[in-house]
């Protein structure tokens, strides 16, 4: 059975999540079983930096960054599908990793 799987990555989990739901939309529209938006865990960095440029080590800022991450998986996709979701517009900052599985004969 093939299978497409899509992973969706980005820092704003709103726009993610909307992106997830396009692409959603668009596979169902065309007749393929959709397993997802699954979210999968985030990714936290933080940073510690020194607020001062000379000395005052104590005196400390912290930044995190957060990347959200999404799983779809499309199941027995037909040729609209593929066609549908190449031709998705995605918002800006929102990475997209398209594999697929299995199916090959």
């Amino acid at each position: 059975m093939p299978k497409i799987r899509i992973k969706l990555r980005g820092f704003d989990h709103k726009t993610l999540d909307a992106s997830a739901q396009k692409i959603v939309d668009a596979a169902r529209r065309t007749g393929a079983q959709v397993s997802g938006p699954v979210p999968l865990p985030t990714r936290v960095r933080r940073f510690t930096v020194i607020r001062g440029p000379f000395k005052h080590k104590d005196s400390r800022e912290h930044f995190e960054l957060r990347t959200h991450n999404r799983l779809v998986d499309i199941i027995n996709p037909n040729r609209k599908t593929i066609e549908s979701l190449m031709t998705l517009d995605l918002p800006t900052g929102v990475e997209i990793e398209i594999k697929t599985l299995g199916g090959g004969r």
